[in-house]
């Protein structure tokens, strides 16, 4: 199929090093269903599922795309797609329904099974031990505020890197603990659905300990492939000059980034202002030892870059990102909109030039401590059909994607805004239309097209258009011009 759009693809793929990674990105809980399947137990994303209003028009996540019996046929289409590596999860408590001692067998021979699949295929295969599937008796047992979760995540970690650590390329421990904190247990937006605000700061430490013990246990379990973590990142802004919202763009610069980064990558939280340390007292004694073991050598460092953030002082709506949150009436901060850019299905403003001024700020913060990166997301949903008959003219996906690999490859080229970045590959995401968390089925991220009826994969005009994109980096690639 010929697409046809205003993105050059030509023009792209002359900007790919030859060794960059063009990916694509899944997770566990919002393809695979079968969530009785196998002797798989619940997680707190299903508990959560079954509360009356937590998702978008009753949305069950019990079938999703039904990946779990469908991934031969989705691993066809990532060969047929032509990229270089598929970076999907698994699910904890498909593998250890309860969290700890016993593992489940029928479990890992499916991921076994899907391994050997993408490589059958020649996709590089990058497991995420954590996407937010939590099982349900460690949720029971305080989640992440419980520190002893931490400890049952790197026996997890240590299991599935024995089974799975001859063949994965690429490990992350866990993805985005700060929208699991946000979301989860400041917000109570997502699972498990707490609204603790600023006491829910303990899970960032108890998930931060998961991280180290997590590359401890893969090491020790002697895995080939390369270590890393992967964490929601936003350039943060003040809505006016006026040293208010200056403040508060600090503070939440902090909230949103710093606390998660920082420990990681440096061995140390971040000092929060004097006026704000109310808010941060769970960081007053962090034991050296916990710092020690958050701070590990990594291979590689993860950022899912999906908009910048802009913030002001005073109370605001009760609304966050991810949709209506009541608990934000009761901070003394609120989102602003830009204005000037066009949004997503989401209402997510669509600003590509700020992935490159993210990749500066990374580089300035952490310096020659910054890791090799992979944009391990990036990604937009718009309003699409429920049933199509063919391939969906999503020129705004085309656009999004080609704007925002382009803003990061031309930032971290030679004399661009970030070239001191070692930045290593892109992922979109999606793959396939899935479970968006509490919005079910309203939000469709993917390169191919599900309906939630039929589950037929239909893909869209952004899957050639990518498709094409792989194609021309390997024909120059072929034809040996230099990366």
């Amino acid at each position: 199929m010929t697409v046809e759009n205003d993105v050059s693809v030509q023009d792209l793929a002359d900007l790919l090093p030859s060794s960059f990674t063009l990916g694509v990105a899944a997770a566990a809980f919002q393809i695979e269903g079968s969530l009785s399947a196998d002797g798989r137990g619940p997680s707190g994303w299903d508990a959560f599922a079954e509360k009356p209003g937590a998702i978008i028009d009753g949305h069950s996540p019990a079938v999703a795309c039904d990946h779990y019996n469908r991934s031969p046929e989705d691993v066809a289409l990532m060969r047929d797609l032509g990229v270089d590596s598929y970076r999907f999860s698994i699910s904890w408590p498909r593998i250890q329904p309860d969290g700890r001692g016993a593992f489940n067998k029928q479990g890992l021979d499916f991921y076994d099974r899907l391994i050997d699949q993408l490589l059958e295929a020649g996709i590089s295969p990058m497991a995420t031990l954590y996407h937010w599937d939590t099982p349900l008796p460690l949720e029971h047992r305080g989640g992440w505020m419980n520190r002893a979760t931490a400890e049952r995540f790197a026996e997890y970690a240590g299991e599935a890197g024995r089974r799975f650590g001859d063949r994965v390329d690429q490990w992350v421990t866990l993805n985005e603990p700060a929208s699991v904190v946000l979301n989860g247990y400041a917000l109570g937006v997502h699972a498990p659905g707490r609204d603790l605000l600023f006491d829910a700061f303990p899970a960032v430490h108890n998930q931060l300990l998961a991280h180290g013990m997590a590359v401890q246990a893969l090491r020790a379990a002697g895995v080939r492939g390369g270590i890393g973590v992967t964490n929601l990142h936003s350039p943060v802004r003040p809505a006016t000059r006026k040293i208010t919202d200056k403040y508060i763009a600090l503070v939440f610069d902090l909230m949103l980034n710093r606390i998660y980064a920082d420990p990681v990558l440096l061995g140390r939280y971040p000092r929060p202002p004097l006026i704000a340390k109310p808010w941060f007292r769970s960081f007053g004694r962090i034991p050296d030892a916990d710092l020690r073991t958050i701070h590990q050598p990594l291979d590689f460092y993860g950022v899912n870059y999906y908009y910048p953030t802009k913030v002001a002082a005073g109370r605001g709506p009760a609304e966050s990102p991810t949709g209506p949150a009541e608990a934000m009436v009761r901070v003394p901060f609120h989102q602003e909109p830009f204005p000037e850019y066009g949004t997503t299905g989401f209402g997510w403003p669509v600003a590509p030039e700020h992935l490159g001024i993210l990749l500066r700020e990374l580089k300035d913060r952490y310096q020659g401590d910054l890791p090799p990166l992979y944009i391990t997301e990036s990604g937009a949903s718009f309003p699409e059909p429920n049933h199509v008959s063919g391939p969906i003219q999503d020129l705004g996906r085309i656009n999004y994607i080609a704007d925002h690999l382009r803003h990061a490859l031309e930032a971290t080229a030679p004399g661009g805004i970030a070239h001191d970045v070692d930045l290593r590959g892109y992922y979109v995401w999606t793959l396939m239309d899935n479970f968006e968390w509490a919005a079910g089925y309203s939000q469709r991220f993917g390169l191919v097209h599900v309906d939630f009826d039929t589950l037929e994969r239909t893909p869209k005009e952004s899957f050639y258009w990518y498709r094409a994109l792989s194609q021309a980096r390997k024909s120059l690639a072929g034809e040996g011009q230099p990366g």
